[in-house]
């Protein structure tokens, strides 16, 4: 089995390094100092309890040195990838499987869902349809990607917590591909369920991206403080409320209720969300994916969203300002 992750910075680097470890076929796609760094001196991982390990990896920015591939694991942000898609095509043979492990709205999410809204395009998250039209939506099985990591300098990733990457089909079987996967993942220590409702699990992680990520982007607050605070509390209910109306359109059932959500995060801790990080170190920002996205749906099953609206409409312009969006 060959597996290629595509995006090997934090959480792609994370999960290259335990599969390395467990003797996989495994390629690594990055670019710049950090693949400088791997191709010099290894990829080194430094676990949640303070263990380093250093693995040798096959790594590139050209994915033709790579050749074909069985899966194709898709760990850059989602804004990342519509124009990566034809740089792609060398790792795709006929039985390759796209693995999406990107945050927010997939762009497949109404493949093979049924119903009305089968079929539907995100022009939020796939602009110009670039990966339903160059990946094909057959080919993908969905990822939520639980954990948290960070690269720390070129070529070395720390891992914070988490250790689950749950999987899923589109049509919710449990294919044979996703079983293989999970085998492989599961062999190099990582938690990879098969689950039969992935979009459940892809709402309740959207909860906290679509609302914690601009409302800390826009205060500089960590999480336990804006999940806390009763002002930005109210304004993040408000807007997991109108998610929540959209996806109960759609069919999801959520298994836990918002303020049990919020409490989560405030249980975290003092963390920066992904977002606040990216404004500070003057990376693009994922505001289409996580909340853009979420927007678009409202639209397409008719539910208002004037919270959404008006937190999105601030981030974006706190990111325009910026030079980040």
């Amino acid at each position: 089995m060959k597996i290629c992750v595509f995006g090997a910075g934090a959480i792609g680097g994370y999960m290259g390094v335990k599969l390395a470890q467990a003797g996989a076929d495994v390629s690594l796609v990055a670019r710049g100092p950090h693949l400088a760094a791997m191709k010099a001196n290894g990829l080194k991982l430094i676990e949640e309890g303070g263990e380093e390990t250093v693995v040798s990896v096959t790594a590139s920015d050209t994915p033709a040195d790579l050749g074909e591939q069985d899966y194709v694991i898709v760990t850059l942000k989602a804004h990342s990838v519509p124009p990566v898609v034809d740089k792609m095509k060398p790792l795709i043979g006929p039985n390759t499987t796209i693995v999406s492990g990107v945050n927010g709205v997939p762009w497949w999410y109404f493949h093979k869902l049924g119903g009305a809204y089968e079929g539907t395009r995100l022009e939020s998250v796939d602009p110009g349809n670039a990966q339903w039209d160059g990946f094909g939506p057959d080919r993908v099985l969905g990822c939520v990607v639980y954990p948290a990591a960070e690269v720390i300098e070129p070529g070395v990733v720390k891992h914070i917590e988490g250790n689950r990457f749950s999987l899923g089909e589109p049509d919710g079987s449990k294919s044979e591909r996703a079983m293989a996967l999970s085998k492989a993942l599961s062999s190099a220590g990582l938690k990879a369920p098969v689950r039969p409702r992935l979009r459940d699990e892809i709402w309740v992680k959207l909860w906290g991206n679509l609302s914690f990520n601009p409302i800390s982007a826009l205060t500089h607050a960590t999480l336990d403080m804006l999940c806390t605070d009763p002002g930005t509390r109210g304004v993040a209910r408000g807007m997991m409320l109108e998610a929540q109306e959209i996806a109960e359109a759609l069919g999801v059932k959520f298994p836990i209720d918002v303020e049990r959500r919020i409490d989560g995060g405030a249980a975290v801790g003092a963390h920066r969300t992904s977002m606040l990080q990216d404004l500070d170190q003057g990376r693009p920002m994922e505001i289409d994916a996580l909340v853009g996205s979420v927007q678009e749906l409202g639209r397409i099953v008719g539910v208002p969203t004037p919270t959404i609206d008006t937190v999105l409409a601030l981030v974006q312009l706190r990111a325009k300002t910026a030079g980040l969006y």
